[in-house]
């Protein structure tokens, strides 16, 4: 027998919700959402006497509700539908069904935006999804689709969406604004790829959709929301796959190699990067594998292996130097002397050689100013001053770290703060140094009003 669901029947009650009105709600939430619910009072008494759970993103609708009309935050827990853990854990997956990871991602921004979704990155998940596209990618490498249909304008749209959005991220930081971006995906973006199109217009859409779905991934990564982020870069990974763009797939597989190298899992970071270097060539796109190169290179480096990191680095950059951004798609942009040197400037911090540090990163720095990316320009920086940690120039080290904290104090970015905490950790055996005393008093202010 069907158990009466009480815990919902009594938030209900306390709101002074009718089961009519509640419908009502969920209808209207539902249709910003992109999604044509048709429920009434009927489907709320099933919901509250037999205890029907409804599927979707109904649950984080009925949270958001009820949290209104409460003034507190309500979770899928506290009405006794608990579909949280399984959304957590639908991210991590690698669905055959395209249709599938669409729901996942509509699922994953509708949790987000309100405010419904923690999870934990989760090592383990990291290799199926790299395997699974691989052999895709293999699969379909003499895949012939002919040339797709171009001018297409909701592709186009979709496209110049995401050209704002990155530069954006570029500009002022993963967190400035991803939750727009969230909501254009949802809105605009899931449901026009739902629609039936012909199969090149199909194939388009799906290739966009993997773009802005690994870009809400990256900005989330920037911004530390590190469990939101894998599950975001898993889904775009699958629809790179049912767009047959095996570069995008790799280019995915790099974003999630940095974040594996970022939370400390270096060898499975390693292996994504390389997972990706399989599935491409640099005739492909220079800017990806230039990009998976020096990926790998850093992880190698975080695990000391001065060997292998040198070979993958001296492959980053003989291959960096044969880019041409004009035949390169937009999210290649970004691949660029600034990023790639201030990524070279890192390996040499974690191998400790100071001179190659000021080297690389003396070119990201100019780069940088000359772009004013206070991002790019913050970890650069951050470099330098690790370079004069290891040669014990304590002053000097104390001073560039200021301007981390003054580049890092104008965007939005968890990279950057982690950079100035960094600092902060490796200078904290020279406190008595008066300049280092200064340094510690702007990150102090900085890491105050973020915390």
């Amino acid at each position: 027998m069907a158990e009466a669901n009480t815990a919902l029947a009594e938030l209900i009650t306390e709101a002074g919700m009718s089961w009519a009105g509640l419908a009502k709600r969920v209808n209207d939430l539902g249709a910003d959402e992109g999604e044509a619910f048709r429920y009434d009072y009927t489907a709320v008494g099933r919901w509250v006497k037999q205890g029907q759970k409804p599927r979707g993103i109904t649950p984080i609708l009925l949270c958001r509700i009820l949290s209104g009309r409460l003034g507190r935050t309500i979770q899928p827990s506290d009405i006794g539908m608990e579909g949280m853990e399984s959304l957590a854990a639908r991210g991590l997956r690698y669905s055959p069904d395209a249709e599938t990871t669409l729901d996942t991602i509509r699922d994953l921004g509708a949790a987000y935006v309100n405010g419904a979704f923690n999870a934990p990155f989760i090592m383990a998940a990291l290799a199926a999804p790299s395997r699974d596209w691989l052999l895709a990618a293999f699969e379909e490498v003499n895949s012939d689709r002919g040339p797709r249909a171009i001018g297409m304008h909701q592709v186009a749209g979709i496209r110049d969406m995401f050209s704002l959005f990155q530069e954006l991220d570029v500009m002022r930081g993963g967190g400035h604004a991803r939750a727009a971006l969230v909501s254009y995906m949802n809105s605009t973006v899931i449901p026009l790829i739902r629609r039936q199109h012909e199969p090149d217009v199909q194939a388009a859409l799906y290739d966009a959709a993997a773009e802005q779905a690994y870009l809400i991934g990256w900005m989330a990564y920037d911004d530390g929301e590190h469990g939101l982020a894998q599950r975001y870069l898993i889904q775009a990974l699958r629809l790179s796959q049912a767009a047959e763009n095996r570069v995008l797939g790799a280019h995915v597989l790099a974003g999630m190699s940095d974040q594996a190298n970022l939370l400390g899992h270096t060898y499975e970071a390693v292996a994504l990067a390389r997972a990706g270097l399989h599935g491409i060539t640099p005739h492909d796109s220079a800017a990806c594998y230039a990009d998976l190169s020096i990926l790998e290179a850093r992880a190698l480096s975080s695990l000391g292996d001065a060997s292998a990191a040198t070979k993958a680095l001296t492959r980053a950059e003989n291959t960096f130097g044969t880019i041409d951004h004009d035949n390169e798609p937009e999210w290649a942009r970004f691949i660029d002397r600034a990023y790639f040197f201030g990524e070279a400037a890192n390996c040499f911090r974690d191998l400790k050689q100071p001179a190659e540090i000021d080297r690389f990163a003396a070119l990201s720095i100019r780069e940088c100013q000359e772009q004013r990316r206070a991002r790019r320009g913050s970890l650069s920086q951050a470099a330098v001053a690790m370079a004069h940690i290891q040669r014990n120039d304590i002053e000097a080290a104390a001073s560039r770290a200021k301007v981390v904290v003054q580049l890092t104090a104008s965007v939005n970015s968890s990279r950057s703060l982690e950079a100035v905490s960094d600092l902060q950790r490796s200078l904290k055996p020279y406190s008595s140094v008066p300049e280092v005393q200064d340094f510690n008093r702007d990150a102090s202010n900085l890491l105050g009003l973020v915390a």
